[in-house]
């Protein structure tokens, strides 16, 4: 049987209000009999102008409803700040803004799913793209029952002006246009760039592509000190303002907005990559992350401080496979639980302030300080100390270069004549 004769009584669709949910309201209405399509919008902080008139949109379309859900807090709280204590960066740039939002709205969008008893999910993901591979995924991980529609994968619409003329044939209204550039994708953490000019890896993005962030060469002349404190490895406080959660509208979610606000204005956290997709195929784009690359920046120089090498050895191991887990859409699995659990034990000892210097671009740490540090200035000091003999370090590089050694005077057959 086709799927697209299956027999569904109720669909959920994770709906945005652009163009491409705009048609498939319709077109799931139409394609299959007598289905109701209730639309679903994740609140994850993508700001209140892609969040207005939503609802009205949704339900001139042909959805019997639209639930709006707020997620920006949990995001942050439950998403953001695990992923940050792995330290995890995909292919040494992206901070995986994009990824790391797809987990909570795939749970929160089964979740209404299974409130309002619908047999079946819809969402408007290409099938060029990592994220039908990420929300289905998740999907697979907490409502196996349901099915699961991908209209990219189905109809025979391949362009903007297709979905245009569709909407136009019912008469539905949409706000969209041909004059579409760029395809964004934001949230509390980022805001995604592609298409246009990026298309091509040899053209260097217009001033036009940047949205979230001032251009470097026009930030203030005069840097700015930014200090973030840490209990625990949560951050609690910034510039001395509780952002604990312990006063009200000054959580997770507030904090990340106010290092939004810093970084942007001194154009930090832009960045211009070509990245591997889970499908196979390269891409290019754009990503702006400002309070995000300051707050990585802070946590990775409190890291320094207070891990020993090996500890932190294995948790930048930890980062770089959980940075692939995220991108491929791996949250709800045995695996992300392990690791994340992981990073969290490292992340018990990372209590302490540090202070970051936003100037140009740049987010660099400047000062750090910690009661769990294990730097010594009496150990690390290029001057007189009476905690260290400088002639024991001759025993250790002996014994630490032994293999070495032996290797080279069996290469020279020196070996075989101290065995003698």
């Amino acid at each position: 049987m086709a799927l697209a004769k299956k027999k569904i009584k109720k669909v959920v669709l994770a709906y945005s209000g652009g163009l491409d949910t705009s048609a498939i309201i319709p077109w799931l209405k139409e394609n299959y009999e007598g289905c109701e399509v209730i639309a679903f919008c994740a609140d994850v902080g993508q700001g209140d102008e892609e969040l207005e008139g939503v609802k009205e949109k949704a339900l001139a379309s042909g959805a019997s409803a639209c639930y709006i859900v707020d997620l920006k807090e949990e995001y942050v709280k439950e998403y953001i700040y695990p992923i940050l204590k792995t330290g995890s960066v995909y292919e040494g740039q992206y901070l995986l803004g994009t990824s790391m939002a797809r987990p909570i709205i795939a749970k929160a969008h089964v979740e209404i799913a299974l409130k309002v008893g619908a047999d079946a999910l819809c969402h408007g993901c290409t099938g060029k793209g990592n994220d039908q591979v990420r929300f289905e995924s998740c999907f697979a991980a907490l409502a196996p029952e349901l099915t699961v529609i991908a209209p990219w994968r189905e109809w025979d619409m391949v362009s903007r002006e297709d979905l245009l003329d569709y909407l136009a044939e019912r008469d539905i209204p949409c706000s969209a246009s041909l004059t579409k550039i760029y395809s964004r994708d934001a949230n509390a953490w980022h805001i995604s760039h592609e298409g246009g000019e990026l298309e091509d890896p040899w053209c260097e993005p217009s001033k036009e592509v940047w949205t979230m962030t001032v251009d470097p060469m026009d930030a203030p002349d005069v840097p700015e000190k930014v200090q973030l404190s840490f209990i625990a490895g949560e951050l609690v406080a910034i510039d001395g303002k509780d952002f604990s959660g312990s006063e009200k509208g000054a959580g997770a979610y507030d904090a990340l907005m106010y290092l939004n606000d810093k970084g942007a204005a001194h154009g930090v956290g832009r960045i211009d990559i070509v990245e591997n997709r889970l499908v196979g195929m390269k891409s290019r784009g754009c990503y702006e992350t400002p309070g995000g690359t300051i707050l990585m920046a802070a946590y990775k120089g409190l890291e320094t401080l207070i891990l020993d090498k090996e500890s932190l050895k294995y948790r930048e191991s930890i980062g770089l496979e959980f940075s692939h887990v995220i991108y491929d859409g791996r949250w709800f699995t045995p695996l992300a639980k392990a690791q994340l659990a992981s990073a969290a034990s490292f992340a018990e000892k990372l209590t302490g302030d540090v202070v970051v210097k936003l100037y140009k671009g740049m987010a660099q740490v400047i000062q750090r300080r910690s009661p769990n540090s294990l730097y010594s200035e009496a150990f690390a000091t290029f001057g007189a100390d009476d905690v260290y003999d400088q002639k024991h370090a001759e025993g250790f590089i002996r014994l630490f270069s032994l293999s070495s050694r032996i290797t080279a005077l069996s290469q020279n057959g020196s070996l075989k004549d101290l065995e003698k």
